[in-house]
């Protein structure tokens, strides 16, 4: 079993903490928090022990899940490296690039695995179209949540958005050609809402909307590629793919279709509504941790992921200072 630590015991640390608990792949040796009230209380639920530092968590551990504020990432990250632990660290991986460059160099000479946790990729209706080929030429994402004010240190683009970023890179196979943002501060003093729209070198287009003061929550992927269209419901766990086949054999036994005609030929047009697997994404997410480390492989989401997420986001929000001036 994988001895691992916990630092950060918080809303989301004390979900990581249950999950790893029922792991069969990890021991939890413990967790640290900086707030002492908040360790006794964790400790008293988990019945878990808390330490009383950072360094004498890590000396005990082989691994680290990272729960902690983006702000103290890179200094705990790098004290758990240079002690060759593997890290599990949450979205975003770190404040700023230079930090996030400085983890990747020190991860590649320890030789250790990092994982960043964006957990979206794990998400059960995106997961249900994995095996499915997928060449996006239109996507839109709209990502709206309630008014929260956890979170809004930062700007709806590194709290919410850089989900959806994330997914948009993991499905489009290109670089990013072209970045235009717009942003409000309508609560807090960094926007609360924002959209950007993502130009790539091989032609594809997003366009990404995020809010953290909707009435209503939303997470939404719809993309369109040559003959299909797919929508999945992050929120709700739902996907749908509409297709468009030229014979009739194509069309998968279960899926509804319907014939028409389209200049002269015949077409079908199938609805496809797949399997979503029943899974718990932040459970699943520190299982394939688990299983990097015991297979020395790279994570689905590797610390270059978290990289290429945070660069991106850092361009939509210098866009939408642009545009604010």
């Amino acid at each position: 079993m994988i001895r691992i630590g916990v630092i950060g015991a918080g809303h989301l640390g004390k979900i990581h903490l249950q999950l790893l608990k029922n792991s069969a792949n990890f021991e939890v040796v413990g967790f640290f928090d900086i707030d002492t009230s908040v360790c006794e209380k964790v400790s008293h639920e988990f019945q878990l022990p808390y330490f009383d530092s950072i360094d004498s968590l890590i000396k005990q551990v082989d691994a680290v899940d990272i729960v902690t504020p983006t702000v103290s990432h890179f200094e705990i990250a790098q004290r758990c490296i240079r002690q060759l632990k593997h890290v599990f660290i949450e979205k975003p991986v770190t404040e700023t690039l230079e930090q996030a460059r400085s983890l990747h160099k020190l991860v590649q000479e320890a030789g250790i695995v990092a994982q960043v946790g964006h957990v979206e990729r794990f998400n059960p209706a995106l997961l249900a179209i994995q095996n499915h080929t997928y060449e996006p030429l239109f996507l839109e994402v709209h990502r709206l949540a309630q008014w929260n004010p956890r979170g809004t240190d930062v700007s709806v683009v590194l709290d919410l958005m850089i989900h959806d970023i994330d997914v948009v890179l993991s499905l489009v196979k290109s670089s990013v050609k072209k970045v235009f943002a717009n942003g409000v501060a309508v609560i807090s003093d960094t926007p609360d809402i924002a959209n950007a729209r993502l130009e790539f070198h091989n032609g594809a287009v997003a366009n990404l909307t995020a809010s953290r003061i909707s009435m209503k929550n939303m997470r939404k992927l719809r993309f369109f590629q040559k003959n299909t269209y797919i929508s999945v419901d992050f929120l709700d766990k739902k996907t749908e793919i509409i297709s468009i086949h030229e014979n009739e054999k194509d069309i998968k036994n279960l899926s509804m279709s319907h014939k028409f005609e389209f200049n002269g030929k015949t077409k079908y047009l199938e609805l496809e509504y797949p399997n979503i697997p029943a899974v718990n994404s932040i459970g699943l997410e520190l299982e394939e941790f688990a299983t990097c480390i015991q297979q020395k492989r790279v994570p689905r989401v590797s610390l270059e992921d978290g990289y290429k997420a945070l660069s991106l986001a850092y361009q939509v929000i210098e866009s939408i200072e642009h545009h604010a001036l």
